[in-house]
């Protein structure tokens, strides 16, 4: 297959009707590794905002059962783009994460702003350290896609363009990054997890080159020390020198999916998605933070 093979079947799609087909090109095909990279700081990020990691810590799942947690985060967010928003898993993924929402009493603006790191970041770090960036077909599909999720949340006031997600992300981040004690607790236990993805000779490293591919806000939200200068300078130029090798590589023809992916492994022998993520505790008045 030729190298832009799904550049020029993604340019020759229509956006507005085929969203769904053009995501599905970019997530599985043309950038699984960036993507699920990508998504991970996306959500990385939301803990910084106070209310946000507050509420997970409270959980407690974040912090004693991160594995899962992040197994089922990945696992229910990909139905609908790997089988289309009428398909019944997708439908099923969408309920679950639904019912897992409605457990808590959290405001329209932070569902806003989660939404927004889904469609602002992957495409800053495309930019940064893609082989290439999106098309803007391909820009425009996310933004519909992801449009689409938050109607199925029901999500309010939902952003119209790419501009608006960033301008969104980007005036929240300001007005609501700040350091939270239980935020710092997830963050902490996030990276410890993403350190186990790798070698154990590496893990050190790992967690070292995570820290240095933050922006100063974000580690600043979570007081963390900034690497040293030469190490962030190598870390973001690693990650450069990565894409442009891509560029040689030609186009991926089967599919990478997250069950493909060997860092998931809290479900060896299969899942249902229906069983995915966190239910009340059972005695607690339904309510599913620990008392």
């Amino acid at each position: 297959m030729r190298r832009d093979h799904w550049k020029r079947v993604n340019d020759a799609l229509d956006p507005e009707t085929t969203y769904v087909e053009i995501y599905r090109n970019v997530v599985a095909h043309e950038f699984p590794w960036d993507m699920n990279q990508a998504l991970s700081f996306a959500l990385f990020r939301t803990y910084a905002v106070p209310g946000i990691g507050r509420l997970l810590d409270a959980t407690g799942e974040f912090t004693t059962n991160v594995q899962r947690r992040y197994d089922d985060t990945a696992l229910l967010l990909e139905p609908p783009s790997r089988y289309g928003f009428d398909h019944p898993e997708a439908k099923a993924a969408i309920r679950r994460i639904n019912q897992m929402h409605r457990a808590y009493d959290i405001p329209d603006h932070e569902f806003r702003y989660v939404l927004s790191t889904f469609v602002v970041v992957p495409k800053r770090w495309l930019d940064d350290y893609g082989k290439r960036p999106l098309t803007p077909v391909e820009e425009r599909a996310s933004v519909n896609y992801y449009r689409r999720l938050g109607q199925h949340m029901n999500i309010p006031d939902i952003p119209e363009t790419y501009a608006d997600f960033a301008e969104l992300m980007d005036t929240y981040e300001a007005e609501h990054f700040a350091y939270d004690a239980g935020s710092r607790r997830v963050a902490d236990a996030t990276l410890a997890l993403m350190q186990t993805f790798y070698a154990k000779p590496v893990q050190r490293p790992a967690g070292l080159f995570a820290r240095a591919l933050m922006d100063d806000p974000l580690r600043e939200a979570f007081r963390y020390d900034a690497p040293p200068p030469l190490v962030q300078r190598a870390s973001h130029a690693a990650l450069r020198a990565r894409g442009r090798l891509l560029r040689a590589f030609p186009a991926r023809k089967e599919p990478k999916l997250i069950e493909d992916i060997s860092w998931i492994r809290s479900y060896p022998d299969g899942h249902r998605v229906e069983n995915l993520g966190t239910f009340p505790t059972p005695g607690a008045a339904g309510c599913p933070v620990r008392h």
